[in-house]
C-alpha cells in the first residue's frame, strides 16, 4: 500500500496537471475545450468550482463496499453523460447541489472517516477530478487512510485515469453498452463502448482484480457494475465477453437487475419497461458462458432449473 506522504504527492502533482487542462477543458471524453476557470460552462454545466449533491454513509452499495459500516458516499452534482434511464437524474442532469471549496471537500472526507466508514466513495466524479485531486491531496495530508473508491459511469479519459495512478485505491465503473448505437441513443455518447473499453482497461492495469481483507471488506482494485437493460439494449454478452477474454476471467461484476424506467425512459418504447426475470436470467447465462466467476447476483427470483443458474444461487447473493 502507498503511504499517505505519497499519495498526497501523488494528488498534488495530478492536480497540477487536470487544473491547468481546466483552461480548455479536455477532461472527459466530451472534449468541450472550454474555459472552466474563467467561468465558462460545457456540458457538465459546471466551471471551476466543486458542488456536491449529498453525504451520507450508504449501506446499499456491493457487500465489500458498504460492509458492515457503510460506505461514505459523496455524490456530486451533475454528470458528463445524458442517461435518458438515469435513477439519479435530479442530481446528475442539474448543476444545483452546494458549493464546496476543495479545502471542505477534504473536510467532509476526513469527517466521513470519523463516522468509521470502510471508503470514502466518489460517486460521479469524472467531470471534477482536478478539483477532486486537490481535495485528496489536503485530506491525505491530514489524515485520511481510507481506501479511495473511483464510482463514476466509465465514461472516462484514459490519460486522465492515468494522473490517478496511485491516488485511486477502487475503481467501481459502469460498463453500460456494447452498441454505439444504444449508446449513442439513450446516453448521448456515441463513442461510450469504446471509450469505456479503454477505460476499463486502464483501471484494471493500475489496480487488478479486487481485493479483499479478512473481513471481506475491499481495499483495492476494479469492481465493475453492469445494469442489465430490456430488449438487449445494454448487450450484456458483449461486455462480459469482453471482461473475461480481455481484463481478467477472474475480474468481479456486479450484474444488476435494478432497472425501472425512470427520467425520460417513457419517450423510449424499448425501455419504458421493468426487467423481465428472463431477460435477466439470460444476463446470467451469459455471465456463466463467458468465463467468469466472480461478483454479485441482485434480486434472484429466477427459476433457476429454467435458466441453468442454480450453482450460483449462493448466500447473500454472492457469486
Amino acid at each position: 500500500m502507498i503511504d499517505n506522504l505519497k499519495k498526497s504527492e501523488l494528488a498534488e502533482k495530478a492536480c497540477g496537471n487536470l487544473y491547468a487542462r481546466l483552461e480548455k477543458c479536455d477532461l472527459c471524453p466530451r472534449k468541450c475545450n472550454v474555459n472552466r476557470l474563467e467561468g465558462q460552462k460545457g456540458f457538465c454545466r459546471l466551471a471551476s468550482g466543486v458542488k456536491v449533491a449529498s453525504v451520507s454513509v450508504h449501506r446499499g452499495e456491493e457487500p465489500p463496499i458498504s460492509g458492515t459500516k457503510g460506505s461514505g458516499t459523496i455524490f456530486f452534482s451533475s454528470c458528463n453523460m445524458r442517461c435518458v434511464f438515469c435513477q439519479n437524474h435530479m442530481i446528475s442532469q442539474s448543476d444545483s447541489g452546494n458549493a464546496l471549496t476543495e479545502e471542505e471537500l477534504a473536510e467532509v472526507m476526513l469527517k466521513l472517516q470519523q463516522k468509521g466508514v470502510h471508503n470514502i466513495n466518489l460517486v460521479t466524479p469524472s467531470h471534477l477530478v482536478a478539483q477532486i485531486t486537490k481535495a485528496l491531496a489536503a485530506a491525505y495530508k491530514k489524515g485520511l487512510k481510507l481506501p479511495v473508491v473511483y464510482n463514476s459511469g466509465g465514461y472516462d479519459s484514459e490519460d486522465v485515469l492515468r494522473e490517478l495512478e496511485g491516488i485511486v485505491d477502487i475503481y467501481m465503473p459502469d460498463m453500460k453498452y456494447s452498441s454505439s448505437d444504444e449508446s449513442s441513443l439513450y446516453s448521448g455518447a456515441s463513442d461510450y463502448p469504446e471509450v469505456n473499453k479503454a477505460a476499463v482497461t486502464e483501471m484494471y492495469r493500475q489496480t487488478g482484480n479486487l481485493v479483499l481483507d479478512s473481513d471481506n471488506i475491499a481495499v483495492r482494485g476494479l469492481l465493475i457494475r453492469h445494469l442489465v437493460l430490456p430488449d438487449t439494449v445494454s448487450g450484456t454478452g458483449g461486455i462480459l465477453d469482453f471482461v473475461a477474454k480481455n481484463i481478467s476471467a477472474d475480474a468481479y461484476i456486479s450484474l444488476m437487475s435494478q432497472y425501472f424506467p425512470e427520467y425520460k425512459s417513457g419517450e423510449f418504447r424499448r425501455i419504458n419497461r421493468g426487467l423481465s426475470d428472463e431477460e435477466y436470467g439470460l444476463a446470467v447465462r451469459c455471465f456463466h458462458d463467458s468465463g467468469l466467476h466472480n461478483g454479485w447476483l441482485q434480486g434472484l427470483d429466477i427459476d433457476p432449473d429454467k435458466f441453468s443458474i442454480k450453482k450460483y444461487l449462493e448466500a447473500d447473493n454472492c457469486l
